[in-house]
């Protein structure tokens, strides 16, 4: 009779084991939030004042694109000073090549020449990284959030520009803990941004955080959205639809 009854035990546990397996399989739906993949704010490598800023709010920006200058007049100058001493050492070795064919110039005398031409040829270099320093470029694809700074500003350790990043957009999702261990990097989920979006995307989870928010009974998932044109703005809620 015990063993009977054992038995009848067991089986109703492994039927509710099943059972509740069953009510968490299939599609879940939870509340998530688009932001920007990165957000950034543009500053300089080196004090001093701006000359211009080339971008406004909302713009967009690509890569490596020239988005704001420091006033480097002094600098410019510098370069073609710079330039005009490696054109006349060059010169100047040219002129006297024959004469040291001719044994009329000592090797050392020559060995100066060639070397006040790579001193000079140097120099023009280090004019010139100084001025492009001073042009700021942007480091990524993105949109301008914010003009921190205008022309005529002097500048030090400050930010002139923010910028975002939106492609690809990121999906903030925070997932009860009871599905911890079911969705894993690499899952997909269909996102359906808040009006007035009216399309669904694919998104892909890339981070699963591994510590659980004790008080709220939660753990957060991060999404990716490609954004390619820019035509879903950051700052939506969303609801995201995982398969599970």
């Amino acid at each position: 009779m015990n063993v009977t009854n054992r038995l009848i035990k067991i089986i109703a546990l492994c039927f509710l084991a099943v059972s509740a397996h069953a009510q968490e399989a299939g599609p879940l739906d939870l509340e998530c939030l688009l932001e920007p993949h990165m957000t950034v704010k543009i500053g300089t490598p080196v004090p001093g004042a701006i000359g211009e800023v080339l971008v406004k709010r909302g713009e967009v920006v690509r890569k490596g694109q020239i988005i704001a200058s420091l006033d480097m007049r002094a600098q410019v100058a510098a370069v073609e000073l710079a330039r005009a001493r490696v054109e006349y050492t060059q010169r100047r070795m040219e002129r006297n090549e024959d004469l040291y064919r001719n044994e009329l110039v000592s090797v050392q005398q020559k060995d100066e020449m060639e070397t006040d031409g790579e001193l000079a040829r140097l120099e023009l270099l280090e004019r010139q990284t100084q001025v492009e320093i001073r042009k700021i470029r942007s480091p990524v694809n993105g949109v301008v959030v914010e003009r921190l700074k205008g022309p005529g500003e002097y500048v030090q350790e400050t930010e002139i520009l923010e910028l975002a990043q939106i492609d690809p957009l990121n999906v903030e999702v925070v997932v009860p803990v009871r599905y911890f261990g079911q969705i894993k990097p690499g899952m997909k989920a269909m996102v359906e941004p808040e009006a007035p979006l009216q399309d669904t995307y694919e998104a892909e989870v890339k981070i699963v955080d591994k510590v659980v928010d004790a008080a709220s009974g939660t753990f957060g998932v991060r999404l990716e959205i490609p954004n390619k044109d820019l035509a879903i703005p950051a700052g939506l809620r969303c609801n995201a639809r995982f398969q599970l």
